[in-house]
């Protein structure tokens, strides 16, 4: 069971990957990890890898997908795995979609977290980490015993860069302009499934089992 995460930045795809890694015991593989990996283990992936990185720059497509390719031929992915964070845009998908051909596969499930923007903003923008230990909370959803302080150090809480409304808002549209296509472009495969991402966490997770199955 191959199956592709997509959805907004701040829409609890990766979340999900999680859960529908545990469940069905294949691996949740994240581009992120997957680099840092590479580059820990000195890989000459990892090295090629290194190099976009360290000038700013985006790791090209095709070596993207080798990367990745490298990792679901490992034997921990024989049963399948479930992809976060690619592909990012129709290229990425189109190249993964080729490799996978050769390879006489396919996507078997692509799954959108669906979320509206202002759901996101207010989502993220209620986040809250801490500065010294790194526990993360939401000012809604989990937060902290004491307003502005971590429950596991004592120290201040922060709203990150990342998180604020501003920089949430460019991501989104980022990802309206870059990545939402992939949703037309899996829809067109037959492959598409949406999910209603404004639920509780464990609802949507079982939305996602009724499509994969028990």
């Amino acid at each position: 069971m191959k199956i592709i995460m997509l959805g907004a930045p701040g829409a609890g795809k990766g979340t999900q990957a999680k859960m529908i890694a545990d469940k069905y015991g294949i691996p949740h593989v994240s581009t992120g990890d997957i680099f840092r990996a590479n580059i820990k283990n000195g890989t000459a992936l990892g090295m090629e890898a290194k190099q976009y990185m360290d000038k700013g720059l985006l790791v090209p497509d095709e070596l993207t997908v080798k990367i990745l390719l490298d990792r679901v031929a490992q034997d921990d992915c024989k049963k399948g795995y479930v992809l976060d964070g690619f592909p990012r845009n129709i290229p990425q998908a189109n190249v993964l979609e080729d490799a996978l051909s050769k390879l006489g596969e396919e996507i078997d499930f692509a799954i959108d977290v669906e979320v509206p923007d202002e759901n996101i903003v207010r989502r993220m923008s209620g986040r809250r980490a801490c500065v010294s230990c790194g526990a993360t909370y939401h000012l809604e959803y989990v937060p902290p015993k004491q307003e502005g302080i971590c429950d596991t150090c004592g120290k201040e809480l922060i709203l990150r860069d990342d998180d604020k409304p501003e920089t949430v808002k460019n991501r989104l549209q980022v990802y309206h302009e870059k990545t939402q296509p992939l949703i037309e472009f899996y829809g067109g495969k037959g492959v598409l499934k949406t999910v209603d991402g404004t639920r509780d966490m464990q609802e949507v997770f079982a939305d996602i089992v009724d499509i994969l199955g028990e």
